[in-house]
């Protein structure tokens, strides 16, 4: 089956080399004229990993990532610190799989490799596409410099500002949740000693949080954060910034997070707008995945392993319904609609829990901790995203 895949980020390129690896005819069209490195490090949980072992390429990812022993809460004034959870060795025995951290590029590049590895020319860069139509036979997309082509089915894999989902549905509305979030990433070899830790490390205090974590085998700390009452409404990971304006944001926050701001060369910084979960995502041959379908604040760590569970359950649903193009989309969006719309009700159901203000007294906010992060409560968040199987559930 031809199928194009519009967008060759994380979730499309996992959707190609599932697809690819079951015999179908993929074509990846990317706008941009080279893949090259952007954005900064993410987080992959079990549930995300087990894709990655599947399509073949968790090994070499994790050779370049770095698998933190844990995570770890601290408040923002004190530098007070509560276990979280634990990781490590911990998330194999408990789920079978890795949970890991890796620059999104290095995440990247490895399944570019694997896709380019079973199809050379799969992935068509400089594709900026401007539309797409529909008949019973087949769907066309329309690019900005080069020939329309036609495939038997269409994914907009093209992340939160898609033309795909535009041309389906319309601009989906927006509310500019008042956050605005901030990333760097630093060279290990610039912090000192008691900064440079194995742990995944979530600061929490009135009004925003900080999330720091190493990528790149250690060789790097990935460094990113939210604060509250802001007006940057630019909704670009690429707006640099400076440490001044990055320092001004974090007034009275310990002097460890500014040690680690200051250690950043450019911070880049970027609006926090919130969408309201689709309940469908597919018309006739053409359908969404990843950002482009069910975009999410980043408060779960999720956006990633969600995009990359959207790719093998696609290529799942082609596998078992192909003869029935409809009906195969219609069981993959069914199947993802439900844990999707989860994690993005989830996520926003955290920013209360970071930036509580009941954290601006470390007295009550010791009492706070203990009871959010007691560990039945952790469980009851995080357990049912991290034990899903995308390899085994249902197509309803």
């Amino acid at each position: 089956m031809r199928i194009a895949i519009v967008g060759a980020g994380i979730g499309g390129l996992t959707a190609a080399l599932a697809l690819l690896q079951r015999g179908h005819d993929v074509t990846v069209y990317e706008q941009a004229e080279e893949l090259r490195e952007v954005g900064a490090g993410l987080q992959v949980s079990a549930n995300g990993s087990r894709v990655l072992a599947a399509v073949g390429v968790l090994d070499e990812v994790q050779r370049l990532s770095f698998c933190p022993t844990g995570k770890r809460i601290r408040l923002w004034n004190t530098g007070q610190s509560w276990k979280l959870f634990d990781l490590g060795p911990e998330s194999v025995a408990r789920y079978g799989f890795p949970y890991f951290t890796v620059h999104r590029n290095d995440l990247h590049q490895a399944l570019a490799a694997a896709v380019r590895a079973l199809a050379p020319e799969a992935i068509s860069l400089g594709a900026k596409c401007v539309g797409v139509n529909q008949d019973e036979r087949g769907a066309e997309i329309e690019f900005s410099a080069k020939p329309s082509a036609r495939y038997a089915i269409v994914v907009g894999a093209d992340g939160v500002h898609s033309i795909i989902r535009e041309k389906l549905f319309g601009e989906l509305p927006a509310r500019f949740t008042g956050m605005v979030a901030w990333r760097g990433v630093i060279d290990m070899d610039r912090l000192p000693s008691h900064l440079v830790n194995d742990v995944g490390t979530n600061w929490v205090g009135p009004g925003g949080h900080v999330v720091h974590y190493p990528i790149r085998a250690g060789a790097l700390m990935n460094f990113t954060s939210v604060v509250e009452n802001q007006d940057w409404k630019i909704e670009s990971w690429s707006s640099p910034s400076t440490v001044e304006a990055y320092l001004a944001d974090y007034p009275g926050w310990h002097e460890d997070v500014h040690d680690y701001i200051r250690a950043i060369d450019t911070p880049f910084r970027w609006a926090l707008l919130a969408r309201a979960p689709m309940t469908n995502w597919t018309i006739g041959r053409v359908t969404l995945l990843g950002d482009a379908a069910h975009p999410m604040l980043p408060f779960m760590a999720s956006g990633a392993s969600m995009a990359i569970e959207d790719g093998w359950m696609l290529a799942r649903a082609i596998e078992a319904f192909g003869d029935d193009i409809s009906e195969a989309l219609r069981r993959y969006q069914n199947a993802r609609i439900p844990r999707t719309t989860r994690v993005v009700n989830a996520a926003e159901a955290n920013t209360g829990r970071f930036h509580n203000t009941t954290l601006a007294d470390p007295a009550s906010a010791q009492a706070y901790v203990d009871a959010e992060w007691d560990q039945e409560r952790v469980a009851e968040r995080y357990e049912w995203l991290f034990r899903y199987d995308v390899t085994s559930a249902p197509l309803e």
